[in-house]
């Protein structure tokens, strides 16, 4: 049994909004909080990693406002993104938690902890950028914006072209990604429509933007951090983890090989055994 397939949706109701969520896997009191990609839902997260971490780990996977059955407008900037989280975290008297944010999510989870330095134990960054890191989901560029304009391409197929390395190893890793996503039958979050990808490229744009020194905000990030991407990722390049690296005071970098932005996908049980002994460590570079 697929306990990310079968974790019932449910909802949570706090004075901002109501959002969707699902928990499961080991209870803990300091659960993994799950943060998603641009216009991802809860049914974009890979049964065979949610799988593989609930095994060890209390996961809590969020659809930020306005994203699948979550009410409100989605946030055109990752500080109100960030803010929706800590609401939802309130609601659920969570004070602090470890995070895995992924591409936007990460972003998100940089800002909560700046806002809030307490309110995370540990953190995962992946495929994701710093304030001010450059090339940040520019659908337009060459390289990816061929797949976008392919109308051959339908629902989740565009995710195999973007989101892995146009290598036959990859591209089948992709295939195979692609039909674990279908796997849920029932009870699915409705997709994202072209207002909530105008509203996170907006968000995206105004990260890129850089606030003081460059990079300073990065040196008052204490935690230790994880920081994994593919070596192909042509949505957030590498070289935007790079910089995560060099500021970061207490951080770790995984670079997978043959793999674009959704390498935490590909290498799913590479990556589910890294964050596991991570999380259990107490140095952030233990051997995984």
């Amino acid at each position: 049994m697929s306990l990310s397939i079968e974790a019932p949706t449910l909802f949570l109701q706090t004075s901002r909004e109501k959002y969707a969520y699902r928990r499961f896997g080991k209870r803990s009191q300091c659960p993994l909080l799950l943060l998603q990609h641009f216009t991802g839902t809860l049914d974009n997260w890979d049964p065979a990693l949610t799988d593989a971490l609930a095994a060890e780990h209390d996961l809590i996977l969020f659809d930020n406002a306005g994203i699948g059955r979550s009410t409100g407008s989605v946030p055109k900037s990752v500080g109100e993104m960030a803010e929706h989280v800590h609401a939802f975290l309130d609601g659920l008297e969570i004070t602090t938690c470890d995070v895995l944010g992924f591409s936007l999510g990460g972003m998100i989870a940089q800002q909560m902890v700046l806002n809030s330095p307490t309110v995370f134990r540990k953190i995962i960054l992946a495929g994701t950028a710093p304030r001010g890191g450059t090339d940040i989901m520019h659908l337009d560029k060459p390289s990816l914006g061929k797949y976008f304009q392919d109308r051959s391409l339908r629902g989740y197929e565009i995710l195999q072209k973007i989101f892995f390395a146009p290598t036959d190893a990859s591209q089948q890793a992709g295939k195979d990604f692609v039909a674990r996503l279908a796997e849920r039958q029932v009870d699915r979050e409705p997709p994202s429509g072209p207002e909530v990808a105008q509203a996170q490229l907006a968000a995206f744009r105004d990260w890129e933007q850089q606030i003081g020194e460059p990079f300073s905000d990065l040196k008052q990030i204490q935690q230790p951090t994880l920081i994994v991407n593919g070596v192909h990722d042509e949505m957030i390049p590498p070289f935007n983890s790079y910089r995560l690296i060099e500021n970061l005071p207490n951080a770790v970098l995984q670079i997978y090989p043959d793999a674009g932005h959704g390498s935490i996908f590909q290498w799913h049980s590479s990556f589910a055994r890294q964050v596991s002994g991570f999380l259990a460590s107490d140095s952030p570079y233990a051997p995984f």
